[in-house]
């Protein structure tokens, strides 16, 4: 990535769109301080970046598990506590309430007990959503949440992230247009280079900027972007 220059602004919505391999999931985890920043500096609410890092929550992109291992919903949520409690503590009435709030804030309660091996892959991201909101973060970082999730399910998980927007500020990688217009509050371009103007407008001279071919826009009911076809010779 070069010349990233993004002021996040409190309770904003921003989802970050480009091609593959130009650097979306990197700059998540440049702010998240597991890719170590070469030049420049980071700041999180006014604090250095190691110590503004207690107030992220991260889902990351296709999280790895053994669908074999007996482990049911609310157990994995309750991992959110780990760096708070460490490993083998018994929770509290406290504790179990705050992993129950959680899980109807992602409306999986009444699947608390299923093993997660059985889930779907719509319900598996609301429990991962769920297990980040237990730090209580300020700013939640979703690296494509709907990737290979049914259509509903993904607007399902959209409509609870707007509700949860209330009172997180949420970064969003997505490749979803349809998502990005409706739900974000602003929306950026990353390829090696971020276009970001802190606005919703999504123009074709971002786009174009991003993907480096033309880009044709779209929109009737509900709005979306449809890309043109890439000359057969690039």
């Amino acid at each position: 990535m070069e010349d990233i220059n993004l002021t996040v602004q409190e309770k904003d919505f921003i989802g970050i769109i480009g091609p593959n391999g130009g650097g979306k999931t990197t700059l998540v985890k440049v702010i998240l301080g597991l890719v170590p920043l070469k030049s420049g500096s980071i700041k999180i609410f006014n604090h250095p970046q190691r110590d503004g890092r207690r107030y992220l929550g991260y889902v990351p992109q296709g999280v790895s598990y053994d669908t074999s291992f007996p482990i049911n919903v609310s157990e994995v949520v309750g991992m959110g506590l780990l760096r708070e409690l460490g490993f083998f503590q018994s929770f509290t009435k406290k504790e179990t309430e705050k992993v129950n709030h959680a899980l109807n804030q992602m409306n999986i309660y009444p699947i608390r007990k299923k093993p997660l091996g059985e889930l779907s892959g719509g319900q598996r991201q609301r429990v991962y959503i769920a297990r980040a909101l237990l730090s209580d973060p300020k700013i939640l970082l979703l690296d494509e949440p709907t990737a290979n999730i049914d259509p509903n399910m993904s607007w399902e998980l959209y409509e609870i992230l707007n509700l949860l927007n209330q009172n997180i500020t949420i970064i969003l990688i997505s490749h979803d247009m349809t998502a990005v217009t409706k739900y974000v509050k602003t929306v950026g371009c990353l390829n090696r280079k971020l276009h970001y103007h802190g606005s919703k407008t999504l123009t074709s001279e971002m786009l174009e900027e991003a993907y480096q071919c033309p880009v044709d826009l779209i929109a009737h009911g509900i709005p979306h972007r449809v890309f043109s076809e890439h000359d057969k010779h690039e």
